[in-house]
């Protein structure tokens, strides 16, 4: 029974994140030929809190259904876009795991958060690459998205701990994080 309620914790927490994410991406503000959301910042929650395999589908899923629903992407952005928010989460979740007992400290939470938003950031400019090589002008792409990149990296490794650090009181007193292994206990 235990693992049956682990298993719908996690499932309605991952639904609960990937609907934030892609809630959050609605509100954007144009800058410097791209757009910049607080997205990316939930996205890196989602690892922080769920782990790397839930907060990596959790980033994905939500990420990916704005990109279907909102602007009907095809088939191969769809997929790019889980695979490289799926990433972000799960390199903040990795890192933040190897953190052991310090995880917590502001420091080691901005240092995974900046490595995850820098993964995204990488591989968001390898897709633009690619892209604009096909159309004729890589280095045209590249050079008008990362300026917005790198800013809405930069507020998603400032917001992501800031968030952190507001719900995990909460979420711990109510158990829902150690019920299922997700943070160990603090010592």
């Amino acid at each position: 029974m235990k693992k049956e309620r682990i298993q719908l914790i996690r499932i309605v927490f991952g639904a609960v994140l990937a609907a934030m994410v892609f809630v959050v991406t609605m509100f954007r503000f144009p800058l410097l030929g791209s757009k910049v959301h607080f997205a990316n910042a939930v996205c890196l929650l989602s690892g922080l809190l769920l782990g790397p395999v839930w907060g990596g589908m959790a980033a994905g899923m939500g990420s990916m259904l704005y990109d279907l629903f909102l602007y009907n992407e095809g088939i191969l952005n769809l997929i790019i876009t889980f695979v490289s928010k799926f990433a972000m989460a799960w390199v903040t979740a990795m890192l933040f795991r190897a953190f052991g007992q310090n995880r917590r400290k502001p420091l080691n939470l901005v240092l995974v958060c900046a490595a995850g938003a820098l993964t995204y950031v990488a591989l968001y400019m390898l897709k633009t690459a690619i892209y604009g090589a096909i159309a004729g002008n890589a280095w045209a792409a590249v050079v008008s998205k990362f300026p917005a990149s790198i800013i809405n990296a930069g507020v998603a490794t400032v917001a992501a701990p800031l968030f952190y650090g507001a719900l995990y009181p909460a979420l711990k007193s109510g158990g829902l994080l150690s019920e299922f292994g997700v943070v160990q206990k603090d010592t």
